[in-house]
C-alpha cells in the first residue's frame, strides 16, 4: 500500500500508469517524427481542408462516436438488452463440476447496488463501459456500488523482478482522479482487491487493460457515417444526379447569379425533386456523378454494417440490420440467435461473475464443496429455447440412467459415467434381467426380514 499510496502522490517507485503505456488504439493512432513515435491525447481536431473527420481515440470521443452511428447505437442496445437480462446467483461446485444454483442475503449488493439501482442497471452500466473504452471499474462503498469512469482510473503497475531481471509489470492497484489524471484532484488510491475490473476484451500491447470492440472497426464507421452524409446531401441538393449547367458567354455575372439563385429555388432539395428543369437563353445541362443505384449504394453500405455487427459479435439479423435481413429466414434467425449467446453472451456473464467476486464473497460454510458467484440465465426471455434444448437433454440422460440401471449397473457409478460422460465408470451389480437368463434357471428370491414387535407375529 505504501508504494501505491506514493504513485497516488506522483512519486511512483519504479511504477507506472499502465494508461501511459501505448495501446493498439493509440498505435493505430500514431506517428513517426524524427525517429520517435508520438501517441494524441484526447479527440483529434478536423484540420482546415481536412475532408473526413479523424479517427476517435478516446473515451469520450467513443461515446460521441457511438451516439451518432445508428449501427454502433444498435449493436450496443442489443448487447446491452441480452446481457443485462440475467441475475447473480451462487453456484456449487459439486466434485469440479457446477451443480445446483441458490440465492441469499449476500447477494444483495449486486441486487441493489445502489439507492433505486437493480441488477439490471449495473450489468448495463458494465457493459456500456467495456464496449467504449474496454475497461469497466467498480469500487464498494459500504452497501453501494461505485462507477468509475474508465478514462480517469489510472492501473498502477511495478516493475516484476525474477533472477536479476525484469519479468513483465505486477499490478498494485489503481488509482481514480475526479475529472481525469491531469485535472489537478488528488487520486484516490485502491488495491486490486478493492475494484472490481471487467475487461473482457484484452489489449494486446498491454499487460491488464481491456480494449473496446469498436478498435478494428473506428475507420469503418467513419466510411458509415459519410456514407449517411452522402445520403443527406444528396436529398438536401436535389435528391436527382448531379448537374452541370452551362451558360453562354455574353452571359453577364449579375444575370449568371439570378439564374442560379432563381434555380435552386425552384429545385433545388427533396420539396422540389422530379420537377420538370425549363431553360432558356443558350442554358446547356449535363448530368455528372453516379446516382445510388449506378453505384450500389444499399450493397456497399450493408456491408460495412455487416462488419461493424460482426466486430461487436452480434449476428446483423439479430440487429435488424438489411443485409441480415435480406437473407433472414426462421432457422437462420435461429442459428443467430444460438451463436450470439453462446458465442457472445455466455463468455461475457462467466467474466463479469468472475469480476465481482471479490467483492462479493459468501459468508456461508458449503460442506458439499465449493462455491462461486455466477450468473443464472434460466430466466432470460432470449434464451428460452435453449431452455427447451436444455430440457430435451435432460431427459435423455435420465432416459440412458434407466436404461443403464434396469441392464443392472449401480445407480451411483451410471450417474458418475453420465456425468462425466466416460462410461468406463461403470460398475455391474451382477444381476442380470430376466430375458438374459438361461431357460429354466431359478432366480434367486429376497429373505424376509424377520417380523419386529410392532409388526406384531
Amino acid at each position: 500500500m505504501t508504494s501505491l499510496w506514493q504513485a497516488s502522490r506522483g512519486r511512483p517507485p519504479a511504477a507506472a500508469a499502465e494508461r501511459q503505456i501505448a495501446s493498439l488504439e493509440d498505435y493505430i493512432n500514431s506517428f513517426q517524427f524524427g525517429g520517435s513515435a508520438y501517441y494524441p491525447q484526447g479527440v483529434q481536431q478536423t484540420m482546415p481542408g481536412q475532408a473526413t473527420e479523424p479517427v476517435p481515440n478516446d473515451f469520450v470521443a467513443y461515446a460521441v462516436r457511438a451516439a451518432r452511428n445508428g449501427v454502433l447505437s444498435a449493436c450496443m442496445d442489443v448487447r446491452k438488452d441480452v446481457f443485462s437480462s440475467t441475475r447473480f446467483t451462487w453456484q456449487r461446485i459439486n466434485k469440479g463440476r457446477p451443480s445446483e444454483m441458490f440465492g441469499t442475503a449476500d447477494l444483495r449488493l449486486l441486487e441493489q447496488p445502489w439507492p433505486g439501482g437493480t441488477t439490471q442497471d449495473l450489468l448495463g452500466r458494465v457493459i456500456q463501459d467495456a464496449d467504449l473504452a474496454g475497461n469497466s471499474y467498480w469500487a464498494r462503498d459500504g452497501d453501494e456500488l461505485v462507477r468509475m469512469r474508465p478514462d480517469w482510473v489510472q492501473i498502477v503497475l511495478e516493475q516484476r523482478r525474477m533472477r536479476d531481471g525484469v519479468l513483465g509489470w505486477r499490478r498494485i492497484g489503481y488509482l481514480y482522479t475526479e475529472n481525469g489524471p491531469n485535472s489537478g484532484a488528488d487520486p484516490v488510491p485502491f488495491l486490486p482487491d478493492e475494484v472490481a475490473h471487467f475487461a473482457p476484451r484484452p489489449d494486446p500491447l498491454a499487460t491488464y487493460r481491456g480494449m473496446s470492440w469498436m478498435t478494428p472497426i473506428i475507420r469503418e464507421t467513419t466510411s458509415d457515417g459519410l456514407m449517411s452524409a452522402h445520403k443527406q446531401k444528396f436529398f438536401e441538393n436535389a435528391a436527382t444526379p448531379n448537374l452541370v449547367v452551362t451558360m453562354p458567354r455574353e452571359i453577364t455575372p449579375d444575370a449568371f447569379e439570378r439564374f442560379r439563385a432563381k434555380m435552386d429555388a425552384g429545385h433545388k432539395g427533396a420539396a422540389n425533386a422530379y420537377k420538370t428543369l425549363y431553360l432558356g437563353g443558350g442554358a446547356d445541362v449535363e448530368v455528372v456523378g453516379n446516382s445510388f443505384s449506378q453505384m450500389d449504394f444499399s450493397r456497399v453500405q450493408g456491408a460495412g454494417e455487416t462488419r461493424i455487427a460482426a466486430a461487436a459479435g452480434v449476428p446483423p439479423v439479430i440487429v435488424g440490420l438489411s443485409e441480415g435481413l435480406a437473407a433472414a429466414t426462421y432457422s437462420n434467425y435461429s442459428q443467430a440467435r444460438r451463436r450470439f449467446a453462446d458465442g457472445t453472451i455466455h463468455p461475457l456473464w462467466a467474466n463479469v461473475a468472475g469480476s465481482f467476486a471479490h467483492l462479493v464473497r459468501p459468508t456461508f460454510s458449503s460442506k458439499s464443496g465449493s462455491v462461486r458467484l455466477w450468473c443464472d440465465p434460466r430466466d432470460v426471455p432470449f434464451l428460452r429455447e435453449d431452455r427447451k434444448d436444455a430440457a430435451e437433454i435432460a431427459w435423455r440422460r435420465a432416459q440412458t440412467l434407466r436404461s443403464l440401471v434396469d441392464a443392472g449397473f449401480e445407480a451411483e457409478s451410471a450417474v458418475r459415467a453420465v456425468d462425466s460422460e466416460d462410461f468406463s465408470l461403470l460398475v455391474h451389480t451382477g444381476l442380470f434381467s430376466v430375458m438374459l437368463q438361461p431357460p429354466g434357471s431359478t432366480l434367486p428370491t429376497a429373505t424376509p426380514a424377520p417380523p419386529t414387535d410392532e409388526e406384531g407375529p
